[in-house]
């Protein structure tokens, strides 16, 4: 009988080992496929058309950069420096995995899956380290309905809040980040030093000073107001993305560019457009915003660096900044479109797509041309329409009426305006009439590149908005035979004219119910967008930069 025994648990070990090493071998397969899913590019610069005292504001540039990462990953969690040291100190397989993973995620959640977790089990919390883990959003907005002077600092993009003795506080990033920012300012004002364009060094300095006051106006400015420059460079908490409780606060990022003048010269023209683009909007002219500055500088550069919330899992295509309807109103805002990434994407992600999904009568249509200049369109589109409204009489602006929607409505507004705006450019004999149908179709497949980021993403859910309402209404149509989808040229700009009236009246009207709707309705994985993107699983879903300066 004892032999019996022994000879059972020698069996049964042997299985629990065997299984063991099923599992770890599963894991280590599973974490190698999110890994995979980013394919990795050198994204260089020419570092030659720097003289000497150029390099050094780049380098210093780069170590603050570096410090934005840091700040980034803990507005996203409270534990993730705990838990990248125990990855670090791990010689394990999976951990050195999930450390690779982990540094793509800013954090243990996968953010291409539904911010599922891919380290340990604990949800993410709906606002990120910005609040209390365990807030809830009617114990926030009660907090204020009883506290109404405490408002102004709790919806402040520059504040976290915490709980103090049994009270919500606000806590301004300035104090809340002290150290670290203190490390940036000291750099960015060392940089300052070697900057011989005096608006460069003004930028510089006042945003070294906003990082100590929490006060970054004067700097928004001054980025605004940057001239003749090589080096473009924007630092500072910016996208409330990161903000799923109510996209109030702002989350670090950096972009460290250098300017291609050629190129920026060729696009200077559009920026002239802004009056005529906000008229030529569909939706009631007593709605239209005409009080914004009409400064809209446009500039291409290469990108050097990114860090923070530019960085996380998806790479930027271009920025249009500063937020700040303050700024907006009184100078405009800035279009930086970089074309080192654009031309990444464009042959790594978004072509192999279109040969996907698309008709394959309409590939012919897939351009870089109708790529990038969406994007442009894009961006200036984020520069139009409401900002500053009345709700029931009240002063108000739209993000705040919004809330958590806004995110997602502001992308939707920003890709279907882009469309309906790049036409309109073409009425204007900006683009030749050729361009109109790879306008339509490169953005048709741009789609399955934006939707792939997943159904947290708000350019995700802005895209699927788009995809799903203009399919039911005909401008796109799905063959489910082929299983390919293709645009209806006949139907397609009312479809996107359609859509662009409802997404403005929403945001003019600030109907935050009325957008949650919308939302709900079209900002999901429709059946033909699954079969389509189950397509694609072999394809990354986006580039993972190797950054040129980082080896140096």
């Amino acid at each position: 009988m004892t032999i019996l025994k022994s000879a059972f648990l020698f069996i049964l070990i042997i299985m629990l080992i065997g299984c063991t090493e099923e599992v770890e071998n599963g894991d280590k397969e599973m974490l190698q496929e999110k890994i995979d899913q980013f394919a990795e590019v050198e994204i260089k610069y020419d570092d030659s058309i720097l003289d000497e005292r150029q390099n050094i504001v780049v380098q210093k540039l780069y170590e603050a950069g570096k410090i934005i990462d840091e700040l980034f990953l803990e507005q996203v969690y409270s534990k993730n420096f705990e838990i990248r040291d125990s990855l670090q100190k791990s010689d394990n397989e999976i951990d050195k995995l999930q450390l690779e993973y982990f540094n793509i995620m800013f954090g243990p959640w996968d953010r291409l899956d539904s911010d599922k977790p891919f380290i340990g089990l604990i949800e993410k919390p709906l606002g990120a380290n910005f609040y209390p883990e365990d807030i809830a959003k009617e114990e926030f907005e009660q907090w204020i309905k009883e506290h109404p002077e405490d408002e102004k600092s709790f919806i402040s993009e520059f504040t976290v809040i915490r709980r103090n003795k049994g009270k919500l506080i606000a806590i301004p990033y300035s104090e809340f980040y002290k150290e670290k920012l203190q490390q940036i300012s000291k750099l960015l004002r060392e940089a300052a030093n070697y900057a011989d364009n005096l608006s460069l060094k003004n930028y510089l300095n006042t945003r070294a000073t906003g990082f100590e006051t929490n006060d970054y106006y004067e700097s928004d400015i001054a980025w605004m107001d940057l001239k003749n420059h090589l080096i473009e460079v924007v630092i500072g908490p910016y996208e409330v993305y990161e903000d799923g409780l109510f996209n109030y606060k702002a989350a670090f990022e950096c972009f460290i560019t250098i300017v291609d003048p050629e190129e920026s010269k060729k696009l200077e023209r559009f920026a002239n457009y802004l009056i005529d683009i906000e008229k030529n909007l569909p939706y009631p002219d007593e709605m239209k915003n005409f009080d914004r500055g009409a400064e809209s500088p446009i500039v291409v550069c290469n990108e050097v660096f990114c860090a923070g919330d530019s960085k996380s899992a998806q790479q930027t295509l271009a920025f249009n900044l500063p937020n700040d309807e303050r700024v907006r109103k009184e100078k405009g805002s800035k279009k930086v479109m970089l074309k080192n990434i654009h031309e990444a994407k464009f042959d790594k992600l978004l072509y192999p797509i279109a040969a996907q999904v698309l008709d394959e009568e309409q590939l012919k249509y897939i351009t870089f041309d109708a790529f990038f200049n969406h994007t442009l369109m894009h961006e200036i589109s984020h520069g139009v329409g409401p900002a500053f409204i009345k709700v029931n009489g009240r002063d108000t602006e739209v993000k705040i009426e919004l809330k958590e929607q806004y995110s997602k409505i502001e992308e939707c507004k920003a890709d279907i305006l882009g469309i309906y705006t790049n036409i309109f450019m073409i009425e204007k004999d900006e683009y030749p009439k050729s361009l109109e149908n790879e306008l339509y179709c490169t953005f048709l497949a741009g789609i399955f590149r934006s939707v792939r980021f997943g159904v947290t993403s708000a350019h995700a859910i802005g895209n699927s908005i788009i995809y799903n309402y203009l399919l039911e209404f005909g401008g796109y149509e799905y063959d489910e035979t082929n299983n390919r989808v293709k645009v209806n040229f006949d139907k397609i700009y009312e479809g996107v004219k359609s859509l662009a009236n409802k997404v403005l009246i929403l945001q003019a009207t600030g109907d935050y119910e009325g957008t949650k709707a919308l939302v709900e309705k079209y900002g999901i994985e429709s059946e033909s967008m699954k079969k389509l993107k189950d397509k694609l699983t072999d394809l990354p879903v986006d580039i993972k930069p190797i950054f040129q300066i980082g080896q140096q």
